[in-house]
């Protein structure tokens, strides 16, 4: 009887024991299944990802297929936001079958669609809506008017965001009849236009402060109410507005140094073996603030991250896989999710891959992906975003146009 007692007691501490590493292990994964969260980016190591292939959830509703990725951003739900160009650029051939009428499949998403943080789609709005709205071809100029939604211009779109008031900003990167667009657009929620600063034909060049010359990129700052903008494929300047009016506040160009109105255009092709350039490159591509108040910017065809203070003065840079020509290096930027966000994530299109950087030191300590067609490969990494539990959400351009979902499983 002593024996059978004693064997009991061994059972019943070793079933405590795996219960409490079975809770020790589901905290650190998350009760919701998310992973191991931002207090894991504490630790030593380097983050790493996995392919998530459940997400988004297809097949998408409607025959909805996706054009170009031209911006994602994670809002305060974790909500994930995409902005894509499934009606004004040239689909490959047999997207719009349905459209025309010769088979089943498919048929342009709206421009913006937003979806939970399992993949489901909440809601999609916007875009042109015509098919003769669409691009003549990849790269080209459009002609003809221009198209319109709501009474103001909608020319193809570049870069997303969603500020703290829920108000979604779009930026745009596009040339019609010759003139580069020169618009930035701030949308309720749900897709109400509320303004639209700028007027495509009416830029007077780089130093404009009421037209843009394609925006690239868009960070709208809570603590301070302003809007940073990368501006952007044809200007090469950082301007700040107000978020509220739209009106200017201040701009900047590389090294913090004055905008002149002759650095507008397209610059000379990067030389790997020249001094840094004292310009922005084409073209200035993205613009992200850290909750330290550090402006980082992504001078894409010089290859190059800067780093500014709020108020433009020059920081620090650093210049990343320097001996890439083309179209660059530096697309877009996402931060750790972490308070001290130890982390920065470069999506480089060129090399189709995701640098990890730390934050403090702008080290580059690691790397994931690389070229292909596969779930889990790159075309040409074009927008990222990072949401609350460390997940990257990377969009693809040109040739593959999706949205992939990369899964933070630790530090390594």
């Amino acid at each position: 009887m002593r024996e059978i007692s004693r064997n009991t007691i061994r059972a019943a501490a070793l079933l405590a024991a795996m219960a409490l590493t079975l809770s020790a292990c589901q905290k650190q994964a998350g009760s919701s299944g998310a992973g191991p969260g931002p207090a894991a980016f504490a630790g030593p190591g380097v983050p790493q990802f996995e392919f998530d292939p459940t997400w988004p959830k297809l097949p998408l509703p409607n025959n909805w297929i996706f054009g170009n990725m031209s911006g994602v951003h994670v809002d305060e739900k974790d909500h994930v936001w995409i902005l894509q160009r499934g009606n004004t650029v040239q689909l490959d051939l047999g997207d719009d079958y349905l459209e025309t009428g010769a088979a089943e499949c498919c048929t342009p998403a709206p421009s913006v669609v937003e979806f939970d943080p399992a993949g489901n789609i909440v809601q999609a709005w916007g875009g042109p809506g015509a098919k003769a709205n669409r691009s003549t071809g990849i790269g080209m100029p459009r002609t003809g008017e221009i198209p319109r939604v709501q009474g103001v211009e909608w020319p193809r779109e570049h870069s997303l965001f969603v500020d703290s008031e829920h108000n979604v900003w779009m930026g745009c990167n596009d040339t019609i009849n010759g003139q580069h667009c020169a618009v930035l657009t701030k949308f309720t929620h749900d897709g109400k236009v509320i303004w639209q600063k700028g007027k495509t034909g009416e830029s007077k060049g780089n130093t404009d402060t009421e037209n843009f010359g394609e925006p690239a990129g868009i960070f709208v700052d809570a603590t301070t109410n302003e809007a940073y903008i990368a501006d952007g494929y044809y200007n090469r300047r950082v301007i700040v507005i107000d978020a509220k009016t739209g009106a200017f506040k201040r701009m900047w160009g590389a090294y913090g140094e004055p905008v002149e109105k002759s650095t507008a255009g397209f610059s000379v092709p990067y030389d790997p073996a020249a001094p840094l350039s004292r310009s922005f490159g084409s073209s200035v591509h993205c613009i992200e603030l850290s909750r330290d108040g550090l402006v980082y910017v992504c001078d894409r065809q010089n290859n190059r991250i800067q780093v500014f203070k709020r108020d433009g003065t020059f920081v620090k840079e650093v210049v990343v896989a320097p001996q890439t020509k083309a179209n660059g290096a530096a697309f877009d930027i996402a931060l750790s999710p972490d308070p001290e966000q130890r982390f920065l994530y470069l999506g480089d299109g060129r090399n189709h891959k995701v640098h990890i950087l730390r934050r403090d030191s702008l080290e580059v300590v690691g790397s994931f992906g690389h070229g292909g067609r596969a779930g889990g490969e790159f075309g040409v990494v074009h927008v990222l975003a990072s949401d609350s539990q460390g997940n990257l959400y990377v969009g693809e351009t040109v040739v593959r146009d999706r949205i992939q979902k990369f899964k933070f499983v630790g530090m390594k």
